[in-house]
């Protein structure tokens, strides 16, 4: 038997992982030399698995774009049960545990059902393929699982959200999904998607369909003119969903944050009615319906969560008397547009708090079921007397020059300014899936993309001054702390070699110092989101 991380036998699940990390290469996604890593493999693997008349009676909603496409399938999916069906939801990617992207009837899939699955998929595709048909990469392998689980649970729907791009994803072996959408456009993945709105947006309408209805939302002209067009071609009816009106929820919010979860909510709105209406469950058609929501619709869209997207968490670990003195702000924002939304989200969130609203989103997502404590008092004071920490890292195919000047000039424009910014990296593991993956020691990260972030950041502080930007390394000091640790500080901000200095760090802060109150910021990547809801919610 395998060994866990701690040294001790594997559990059957962490052997699961085990087999699931063997899948991930170094390859990229989609990769246009290699015609998406040879699509038309995904073929092969649905005969193995005996899937591919499964997946042509299956009703699908596909769902593509830059931003908001997960909580566009995360509305679709909770306005479709409560309307009385049951569902089965894939999304990308996973914040804490894998089993997060399959979920049926709104709840992750259990752990038992996980692995009966998972290895009927594995062993079958370990017995059939060869040299010519190697086994199917990570993401591949997970969206055929997908198609498995949704196929035996005998799911009314299946709404699958693409994992990249849209053409080549794997989730476009789909022939004849009941509706599309396109959530907003942006510029993302552009070492693969092409670097004008324009090629992006091909690359997302690539899963229309012929004679496939589809809706998206108001885009750039230039994105919006590809998506016609390439409509046009398929014969495909694209229309534009309007943000959804408040007024429409009768009282109740949004159960997800941000003025931009309006425009997710109207393309959910029109996914699903005209998806009821294709299956034969509604005889009105979308636009017959815009002054008015029907009262399932208004339960799906306000009693639903979707963790690391502006999600409120109280640090556990702080002492109890003192609840809210350090809070996380967590929105795994990665793109110029959505850090944007990720400022507005946070300004307003620190100022003009709901309190109800942020316990019950809070209590969703407790295991206990009831409110902590902590978060009573957690905005006991206002955000005047409260200092705002960023914490962040990106992937090194992302312009720290796009996004930190975005996030930036967006909190300002709202009063908010970070006193201090935390930059680390990713306590997850790349080439291996699962919580009991072993992270590299602090002596072995290689820190030189966030001495990169840090000195983008500390060039952005000057230049707000009034200053002239210039060589931020002249306000290096490099130090040790109490366990030996290098730590890189500049004026403005710090480099901390790992994770879980940081957060030591915030904590420590706040314990040795009654009148601190940190709210932190934690954005640029769900890696790092996920990485810090495992410390936080332990």
């Amino acid at each position: 038997m395998a060994e866990g991380g701690s040294g001790l036998p594997a559990t059957p699940y962490e052997e699961a992982l085990d087999a699931l990390s063997s899948l991930i290469t170094k390859r990229r996604r989609a990769d246009k030399n290699n015609n998406g890593d040879c699509f038309e493999l995904l073929h092969d693997y649905l005969m193995m698995l005996e899937l591919d008349e499964q997946i042509s009676q299956m009703k699908v909603i596909h769902v593509a774009g830059t931003k908001g496409k997960g909580s566009t399938c995360v509305f679709t999916e909770s306005i479709l049960r409560h309307c009385g069906f049951r569902t089965g939801l894939f999304t990308s990617p996973h914040l804490i545990d894998v089993r997060e992207r399959f979920r049926l009837d709104g709840i992750d899939i259990c752990e038992e059902k996980f692995l009966a699955y998972f290895w009927w998929c594995y062993d079958r595709l370990k017995e059939r393929t060869n040299d010519d048909v190697p086994m199917p990469t990570y993401f591949r392998f997970l969206a055929l699982l997908a198609f498995k689980i949704f196929a035996a649970e005998q799911v009314d729907v299946a709404i699958l959200e693409v994992g990249l791009g849209g053409k080549f994803d794997a989730t476009n072996v789909v022939r004849a999904p009941i509706v599309c959408g396109i959530s907003s456009l942006g510029y993302d993945h552009m070492e693969i998607l092409g670097n004008t709105l324009g090629e992006i947006a091909g690359e997302k309408a690539g899963i229309f369909k012929q004679g496939v209805p589809a809706f998206t939302v108001p885009q750039p002209d230039e994105a919006m003119r590809v998506l016609e067009e390439k409509a046009s071609r398929l014969d495909v009816r694209l229309q534009v969903a309007a943000p959804m009106d408040a007024d429409l929820l009768n009282g109740p919010k949004l159960g997800l944050e941000g003025e931009h979860q309006y425009l997710n909510a109207g393309l959910a709105i029109a996914l699903s009615f005209t998806w009821l209406q294709r299956t034969g469950h509604l005889h009105i058609s979308y636009h017959d319906q815009t002054n008015s929501l029907p009262e399932q619709f208004i339960k799906g869209l306000t009693m639903i969560n979707l963790q690391g997207r502006a999600q409120i968490v109280p640090d556990r670990d702080i002492d109890m008397e003192r609840p809210g003195d350090l809070v996380f702000y967590l929105d795994g924002a990665h793109s110029p547009e959505s850090m944007e939304a990720c400022g507005r989200w946070f300004s307003l969130a620190i100022r003009e708090p709901d309190r109800k609203q942020q316990i019950l989103n809070y209590r969703s997502k407790d295991n206990s079921g009831s409110a902590p404590e902590s978060v009573e008092g957690l905005h006991k004071e206002r955000s005047s007397d409260s200092t705002q920490i960023l914490l962040f890292n990106c992937m090194s195919v992302r312009d720290p020059q796009l996004l930190l000047p975005h996030l930036m000039q967006t909190c300002a424009s709202h009063g908010v300014y970070f006193k201090k910014a935390l930059f680390v990296p990713n306590t997850s593991v790349y080439y291996k899936v699962g919580s009991h993956a072993s992270p590299p020691t602090d002596s072995q990260v290689d820190l030189s993309w966030q001495f990169t972030l840090q000195r983008v950041w500390e060039s952005l502080m000057q230049t707000d001054k009034g200053g002239e930007a210039h060589n931020t390394d002249a306000f290096v000091e490099e130090v040790k702390d109490d366990e030996e640790m290098s730590l890189r500080i500049c004026e403005h901000s710090t480099v901390f070699p790992s994770l879980q200095l940081a957060i030591k760090w915030l904590r420590d802060s706040v314990q040795q110092n009654q009148a601190a109150r940190f709210q932190v910021l934690v954005t640029g990547s769900l890696h790092l989101v996920g990485d810090v809801l495992r410390l936080v919610k332990k």
